[in-house]
């Protein structure tokens, strides 16, 4: 049986700052797309931005969800308890 490998893991700067990359990304095509001459481009560089910064915003407020909601338990490991069963029955 082969050892499973630790999953890869950012660290906590990149993590936490990937969503605002995301969004300073988006505003930068937004930004470019208004300033692009060809009005295909413009659109294809404007929606881009777009899904950047709506999914910027929706990580950062997914993420402000969960830690609200496991700052609300007494035990904030107790919302990780059913991944170490689904790992188990995977075997």
């Amino acid at each position: 049986m082969e050892p499973t490998a630790a999953p890869q893991r950012f660290s906590r700067p990149v993590y936490e700052g990937l969503p605002w990359f995301y969004i300073a990304g988006g505003i930068a095509a937004l930004t470019g797309s208004y300033l692009l001459p060809s009005g295909v481009l413009s659109l294809i560089v404007g929606l881009a931005g777009l899904v950047g910064v709506l999914g910027g915003v929706v990580i950062l407020l997914r993420r402000r969800d969960y830690r609200a909601l496991r700052s609300e338990y007494g035990d904030p490991g107790a919302l990780d308890v059913a991944a170490p069963m689904e790992k188990e029955q995977d075997r």
